[in-house]
């Protein structure tokens, strides 16, 4: 894991005085509540974002990860100091891992009223199918 390692110098004397600390530690980040629906044709994920505009949402693929990002587009107040807030920070992120059975190159993300529906279908010979009989 990697760390930041920041020097400063003392009030008068000259001295210095070295922190550290991990990178992202300072970082907080919201895990939004997520469901997940297992059905014959895939898994679908709804995610509740509240406040995240489609320009400001990540949805990726890494291998066999599935990353969601999102940020809350309001911009503190300069002149204007929280006297109490209960959620502090404006960015979402929620990691996945997927199964080998998902097609992850057909995965549709949709965000509508603050939720993001995800949907991973299954690979086509995964799915169940009906098999004619014969007389």
């Amino acid at each position: 894991m990697s760390t930041e390692t920041q020097v400063t110098q003392s009030k008068g004397d000259g001295s210095a005085v070295a922190e550290s600390r991990r990178a992202g530690a300072s970082e907080s980040v919201l895990r939004p509540p997520v469901d997940i629906y297992e059905t014959a044709e895939g898994i679908t994920l709804q995610a509740d974002m509240p406040g995240v505009a489609k320009d400001r949402l990540n949805v990726r693929v890494e291998g066999n990860n599935l990353l969601v990002e999102g940020s809350i587009g309001v911009a503190p107040q300069e002149q204007m100091t929280a006297l109490y807030a209960d959620v502090r920070s404006t960015v979402y992120r929620r990691r996945f891992a997927l199964s080998n059975e998902l097609q992850t190159d057909q995965i549709d993300a949709r965000l509508k009223d603050g939720v993001l529906t995800v949907t991973i279908p299954k690979r086509a010979e995964l799915r169940p199918r009906r098999i004619e009989i014969k007389s």
